[in-house]
């Protein structure tokens, strides 16, 4: 394998889509969101799980490349490192 592949291998796949949009879609490093249980995190490798979420969700928190949504609900999936996020629902 080759090291770009590695790395490409080492990021999240990102779509936050709303009604109307798709509000993001590309790569990240990690991803913040919060759900009933408070704050949380998805890195690289992550456990497959399905959640609701509300207030934000922030791509590659601290980072140069840091994007932040503001939301009330949404869903999340993540299944081998692909991140679906629909908001608004």
């Amino acid at each position: 394998m080759k090291k770009d592949d590695q790395k490409q291998n080492s990021l999240l796949q990102v779509t936050l889509r709303s009604k109307e949009k798709i509000l993001y879609n590309g790569v990240a490093n990690t991803i913040s969101s919060e759900n009933e249980r408070g704050p949380f995190d998805i890195l690289p490798e992550h456990a497959n799980f399905i959640s609701l979420i509300h207030n934000y969700i922030i791509i590659d928190h601290g980072l140069a490349t840091e994007q932040s949504f503001q939301l009330e609900k949404g869903v999340m999936y993540v299944v081998s490192n692909k991140i679906d996020v629909y908001i608004g629902i």
